[in-house]
């Protein structure tokens, strides 16, 4: 009776403990760490995709022209304001001219007491120059009369002497005169020399453009080199772009660029790669790239403001892709969780390039037709079990 009672009480702990043992095995299979894991999956497909390449960069000037003095002094006025927009010769400023007005009119009265000198040296050449001629004739006309014994021997010495006596003084006539218009020459050369430097202290523009910076206000003391105004050429904008050296591979002046600029909304424009500069950052591993506009926007970027850039490359022949999604490095090696038989492999591939849709071109490892896992639920590994689901939340489908 006793025996009874305990087969009783033994079958009845059964009958509630299997049941709850079955539930805790179908709970962990269904939804627990053995459950399989929910994934996405993709084929692989054949397809020609289009390499493309994001940097970004700044906007720039190609042309900028700093206008200053080109001697020390005093900045005496400034005609324009940042933001002003100005044209070729336009007046900028102007230099205090201190004694360059004293200095000028110097030059000016020794120009011109210079000419009188050389007007004297011209007027003393010429009186030489007929005494030289007149005492020739007189020494020709001496020895034909000592020929026909009419004059003594001594009176064409005396006028031979006096013929070489005018021909010396003629010859310092004229290197009187030389010397005179050198320094009629030199004097003229210091005068247009100082009244240069003194049309060198008027600022003015040297092309069409905008005041970019005004670094100098009246009163203020500048040396030469210093400039007083920036003036950029807005019409040479372009963009310093920066990027990745891992994915430039075939970047090449002349490809065709879309350029989206903050300050404009996000509009894009158009253009293309003006060159490839040749030295690249080596702290961040950058390649760097000019980037000009096709047409520029009627309303220009401030110079500085920070651009998206996206360059298209030349289209590759068809080859299998994958989405970038599904390419995972596991223990170092770069590949994807294939499913075959309904069994997970992890495969290891070579990349090839990508584009911005997210494919990936695939040269080694997979072939057209086969499944490959996008996205799961949480990290696989070979022994994970897997159920294919259309989508996963918080997942974009």
């Amino acid at each position: 009776m006793k025996f009874l009672s305990i087969n009783r009480r033994i079958w009845a702990l059964l009958a509630v403990i299997i049941p709850l043992a079955l539930l805790l095995i179908y709970v962990a299979l269904r939804a627990g760490p053995l459950a399989p894991v929910p994934v996405t999956v993709t084929t692989v497909e054949s397809r020609s995709i289009i390499p493309a390449l994001f940097g970004t960069g700044r906007v720039e000037v190609r042309y900028t022209y700093l206008i200053g003095p080109t001697v020390a002094g005093r900045v005496k006025r400034v005609e324009v304001q940042v933001g002003d927009k100005v044209h070729a010769g336009q007046l900028l400023g102007e230099m205090d001219p201190v004694d360059f007005n004293d200095r000028v009119a110097a030059q000016e009265a020794a120009f011109k007491r210079a000419e009188a000198v050389v007007i004297v040296a011209e007027a003393q050449l010429s009186e030489a120059s007929a005494r030289k001629t007149y005492a020739e004739n007189l020494a020709d006309r001496y020895k034909q009369l000592l020929q026909d014994h009419a004059v003594s021997a001594e009176a064409v010495e005396d006028k031979r002497l006096e013929r070489l006596v005018t021909e010396a003084g003629f010859t310092a006539a004229r290197a009187n005169l030389d010397a005179a218009r050198q320094g009629l020459e030199r004097i003229r050369s210091d005068r247009e020399a100082l009244i240069q430097q003194r049309a060198n202290l008027r600022l003015i523009a040297p092309v069409s453009g905008l005041v970019a910076i005004r670094n100098a206000d009246p009163g203020t003391t500048v040396v030469p080199g210093q400039s007083v105004v920036e003036v950029i050429d807005p019409a040479s904008l372009w963009i310093n772009v920066r990027f990745d050296q891992l994915s430039v591979a075939g970047l090449s002046a002349g490809l065709p660029v879309s350029i989206v600029l903050r300050s404009l909304n996000g509009l894009t424009f158009e253009g293309s790669v003006a060159r490839l500069e040749p030295l690249a950052d080596a702290v961040t591993e950058e390649t760097l790239a000019k980037v000009t506009f096709d047409n520029l926007p009627k309303r220009l970027p401030p110079v500085g403001e920070l651009a998206e850039v996206t360059v298209a490359m030349p289209a590759l022949p068809a080859a299998p892709v994958v989405p970038n999604a599904s390419v995972h490095r596991l223990d170092g090696r770069l590949g994807v969780w294939l499913i075959q038989r309904d069994e997970l492999h992890f495969v290891p591939i070579k990349v090839g390039a990508t584009d911005l849709d997210g494919w990936v071109q695939i040269l080694e490892g997979l072939k057209v037709g086969e499944r490959v896992v996008v996205y799961s639920q949480r990290a696989l590994s070979s022994r994970s079990r897997v159920k294919v689901v259309e989508w996963l939340e918080g997942v974009s489908p």
